[in-house]
C-alpha cells in the first residue's frame, strides 16, 4: 500500500481549472518528483496534499486513511509535513526557535502545563531541544542559530524550514521549490543532502522543482503537470525523453542534450 494516494483530485477557482483529475502516488521510502510550467498546478495540488486548500472532486489516502476533509492540522499530526516556495518562518525568532517550533507543534502539554513548569513539560522541553540540536548538527546549521531568520540568506532559510519540518517528525514530507533562489553549487549540495534526510530520518519526499535535473537526479519517480493534469509519469529517463514533457516543459535545451549524447 503506498503511503499517500491521490485519486482523481479537481481543483477550481471560479470556473478556472487548476487541478483536473490529479492522481498520483507515493510509497513508503521514496522520492518523487513533481515537474511541470509555470501555472501547471503544482503548488496547488501541494496544498491540496497538506490541507491547505479544499479540493472540488477526488480522493486522498494517508497510509489508507483518507483525509480529503481533513484539517491541515489533523494531516500534520498523522504525518505529512512540508516547506514553501517561500519560506514561513516566524522574522521576530532566531532560527534555533523556529527549528524549535516544529517539535512544539507535535507536544500535547498545553499551555497549563507549560506555564506551571510541571516535571512532564519541563523533561519535553529538554528532549525537544536535543532534538533539535541533532537537526541542527545534521543540517549544518549551527553557525547560524542564534541569528535572527531576518539576517539569513535564502538557502540557509530554506534549511531552517526544512529543519522545523523534520522536528515534526513527517512520515511524508512535501518540498516546494527547495532549490529555488540558490546557486549550481548549492543545489547539487542541496540534492545530496536530501538524499540524506530520506535515509537518515526513514521518510517519503514529493518534491515540486523547477530545477529539471535537480528533480531528475534525486528522485525515483516523476510526474509532469500540465495545465492541471498530469501529462507524463515515470522514471527520470522516461520523463526527460517524453515528447509531450519536451513540448510543453523541458523544450530545446533536453533535446540538444540528447542529440549529444
Amino acid at each position: 500500500m503506498a503511503l499517500l494516494e491521490v485519486h482523481g483530485v479537481s481543483v477550481r477557482f471560479r470556473g478556472l481549472v487548476a487541478l483536473d483529475g490529479v492522481s498520483l502516488s507515493v510509497s513508503r521510502g521514496e522520492v518523487v518528483g513533481l515537474i511541470g510550467p509555470n501555472g501547471a498546478g503544482k503548488t496547488t495540488l501541494f496544498n491540496a496534499i497538506s490541507g491547505l486548500q479544499s479540493v472540488d472532486a477526488g480522493r486522498m489516502l494517508l497510509d489508507g486513511t483518507d483525509v480529503t476533509r481533513a484539517s491541515a492540522d489533523r494531516r500534520a499530526r498523522l504525518g505529512v509535513g512540508r516547506t514553501f516556495q517561500t519560506p514561513q518562518l516566524i522574522a521576530r525568532l532566531s532560527a534555533y526557535d523556529n527549528i524549535l517550533l516544529g517539535c512544539q507543534a507535535r507536544m500535547t502539554n498545553g499551555l497549563f502545563a507549560d506555564g506551571l513548569r510541571l516535571p512532564a513539560s519541563y523533561r519535553n522541553e529538554m528532549l525537544a531541544r536535543r532534538e533539535v540540536d541533532d537537526v541542527v548538527d545534521f543540517l549544518g546549521l549551527r553557525d547560524h542559530v542564534h541569528r535572527g531568520v531576518g539576517e539569513l540568506p535564502l538557502g540557509v532559510r530554506r534549511l531552517v524550514e526544512i529543519g522545523r519540518a523534520l522536528c515534526t517528525r513527517p512520515r511524508l514530507l512535501l518540498l516546494d521549490e527547495a532549490a529555488s533562489g540558490i546557486g549550481r553549487d548549492e543545489s547539487g549540495q542541496l540534492q545530496e543532502l536530501f538524499s540524506r534526510v530520506r535515509q537518515r530520518y526513514d521518510l517519503s519526499m514529493l518534491v515540486v522543482e523547477h530545477d529539471v535535473d535537480f528533480v531528475l537526479g534525486l528522485c525515483d519517480y516523476v510526474y509532469v503537470l500540465d495545465f492541471g493534469r498530469v501529462i507524463a509519469r515515470g522514471t527520470a529517463d522516461v520523463v526527460r525523453s517524453h515528447p509531450d514533457v519536451v513540448a510543453a516543459y523541458l523544450g530545446e535545451e533536453v533535446q540538444d542534450a540528447a542529440a549529444a549524447g
